[in-house]
């Protein structure tokens, strides 16, 4: 079985640890308590306030898109850098010079496709 120790100490909320203290208080005191208090709770409106701003929750929102459109911008970038690099090494010899056995081939392909796409385009115009 725990034992259980009363806390000491005043965290500002308990209300046990003010009514130890509160046959002891001033009447200056309590309302110097009651001041303190009035000032905490207008501070925490006033940021409340400030958060549910439409203004900062739009803020808030159109940071949070940039930030992930930036992440998916670098990534997206990272990805095609490597697969260029890639792609060029793979029609490169390990000595740099140029592989025709790959080069001719894929150049074709891709002749074919700007063929198809230009044909493709006259037939919708025309």
């Amino acid at each position: 079985m725990a034992d259980y120790a009363p806390q000491d100490h005043d965290d500002g909320g308990s209300a046990v640890s003010e009514a130890r203290t509160r046959e002891a208080r001033t009447p200056a005191q309590i309302e110097a308590d009651i001041v303190r208090r009035r000032e905490q709770l207008a501070e925490t409106l006033d940021e409340i306030g400030v958060r549910v701003h439409p203004k900062t929750v739009i803020g808030d929102a159109k940071a949070r898109v940039a930030s992930t459109v930036d992440q998916t911008a670098g990534r997206a970038l990272a990805t095609v850098n490597r697969v260029v690099t890639d792609l060029r090494d793979g029609l490169r010899h390990d000595d740099g010079t140029p592989r025709i056995d790959r080069i001719v081939p894929v150049a074709l392909v891709a002749v074919s496709v700007v063929g198809l796409l230009v044909v493709s385009a006259r037939r919708r115009r025309g």
